[in-house]
């Protein structure tokens, strides 16, 4: 999970820099004729979309893979009471799902900052 994390947060950085992107993308009255502002504010919108995409595109196909593996452990749960290694590993892949889970309420709230920075 904390690799997943991590690749999340190195993923997150064109909306952590979504301020600075829009001061390098408008240009100043200096620069009105040299640079076409709607063109650069197209990109960084389609940039913040495909990343948007992607990242919760990995989110919940980690949710999936995880959501998987719990209800294969909960069968294997069923069948056998008394094992405390399949316990331990059962409440370790749901507490990695509810983690996976809070990820796409996280993903939301970033999600809705850089697009009213953006608008």
């Amino acid at each position: 999970f904390f690799l997943i994390q991590e690749l999340l947060r190195v993923m997150r950085t064109i909306d952590d820099r979504i301020v600075h992107e829009l001061n390098t993308t408008i240009p100043t009255a200096s620069f009105v004729g040299k640079i076409d502002a709607s063109q650069t504010c197209k990109e960084l919108y389609q940039s913040l979309m495909d990343a948007h995409t992607s990242r919760e595109r990995i989110i919940k196909n980690c949710i999936a893979q995880t959501s998987s593996v719990v209800k294969t452990l909960r069968e294997e749960r069923e069948k056998a009471q008394d094992d405390v290694a399949l316990l331990k590993q059962l409440r370790k892949e749901q507490t990695k799902l509810k983690l996976m889970q809070s990820e796409l309420n996280v993903e939301e709230v970033v999600n809705d900052r850089s697009w009213k920075v953006l608008s």
